[in-house]
């Protein structure tokens, strides 16, 4: 996937979270979904025109031009989204009255169960190399069967899948 919604090595972009990556990548596609159905609308406009004989007519150009303009503020609405959603995370992943958000010191509630999934599981890749060691220690872990909640056994079960 090529991304052009953001220039990711400006100064704004370049340290992104994995997760604000993912926000990325998710508009990108929301951009190029945009994209291919307005290039649809085009050429399915430019071809009932010369089937009507009327692809020269001044209608064609204007329509184009609409179909191009909304396309440019549907892609704009997408990338306003976007520039909000990555500010809003990046407020919430500063922390709290008890510091900055750090699984299991601070764990980060505002996130969502898949957001929190990914958090425990880097935790848990960073621990240790050790595969065994780092599946005993999740399934010591009281405070993930609590923060997790679904997502638990899912993350038990790729844990175990490496041993």
């Amino acid at each position: 996937m090529t991304i052009d919604i953001v220039d990711l090595t400006s100064a704004d972009y370049s340290d992104l979270s994995p997760i604000q990556l993912a926000m990325v990548r998710a508009a990108q596609s929301k951009k190029d979904k945009i994209v291919k159905e307005a290039e649809k609308n085009k050429n399915e406009l430019k071809f009932f025109m010369i089937a009507n004989n009327t692809a020269r007519s001044t209608a064609l150009r204007d329509a184009l031009a609409e179909i191009e303009k909304q396309k440019q503020a549907d892609i704009e609405t997408v990338k306003n989204d976007l520039d909000y959603q990555l500010a809003y995370e990046a407020l919430g992943s500063e922390g709290d009255e008890n510091g900055p958000y750090r699984y299991p010191q601070n764990p980060n509630y505002n996130l969502s169960y898949s957001e929190r999934f990914l958090v425990v599981r880097q935790y848990y890749m960073d621990v240790t190399s050790d595969p065994n060691a780092r599946l005993k220690a999740y399934g010591a872990d009281t405070l993930a069967r609590s923060y997790l909640g679904e997502y638990y056994q899912t993350l038990y079960d790729l844990l175990r899948s490496y041993c």
